[in-house]
């Protein structure tokens, strides 16, 4: 019931949910582009219409009271992004320890515009060998999901222009803020 609830309101709101379920018990997703809180209420209507129970990453600041209890119940794990803290093996030990277990991440970290993406997905996702999805949010065409999954092959040029050009056609809520799809030098 409250998974079409979810999808009713997306489609109240003019989105189309484009999903194709993960290829096993345990993946990353991608979410790009993310400029806007709204990407956040969007894409957990999707998550829920979907019926795949999915954690997902935010900075640590988020996960104060009042909305604390609510997020970790959401599936929310705090990055703290001001310091190395092993979130990397972390979440690794996660996946060793779960039947079932898949992640988001939002790669830019913020919000706001930035020069390159967070590298701990593509880390992760290689660690631990299991398949990473292509996750969208595009305001341009209305949809919202993941569509593509993809295996990492560990040539991090290569990985990154095959993302590149999946997500070239994505377009923001606000697309002067969507981050450069490349890693830190």
């Amino acid at each position: 019931m409250l998974s079409r609830l979810c999808a009713l309101i997306l489609h109240l709101a003019g989105w189309r949910i484009v999903f194709t379920p993960p290829p096993g018990p345990k993946s990353v997703v991608l979410v790009y582009p993310h400029t806007s809180n709204w990407d956040f209420v969007v894409g957990m209507l999707c998550r829920i219409h979907t019926g795949i129970f999915m954690h997902w990453t935010g900075k640590d600041t988020l996960f104060r009271w009042p909305l604390k209890s609510i997020f970790l119940r959401l599936g929310g794990v705090p990055i703290n992004r001001r310091e190395r803290t092993g979130m990397t093996a972390q979440l690794a030990d996660a996946f060793a320890r779960n039947d079932s277990f898949h992640i988001a991440f939002t790669p830019e970290g913020t919000r706001s515009k930035t020069d390159h993406w967070k590298s701990g997905f593509y880390r992760l996702t290689l660690a631990v060998g299991v398949p990473l999805g292509l996750g969208f949010i595009d305001y341009g065409r209305r949809q919202v999901g993941v569509e593509s999954w993809i295996t990492l092959s560990g040539d991090e040029e290569a990985d990154l222009a095959l993302i590149r050009a999946y997500y070239a056609d994505k377009r923001a809520l606000y697309p002067e803020k969507a981050g450069d799809i490349r890693f830190r030098q």
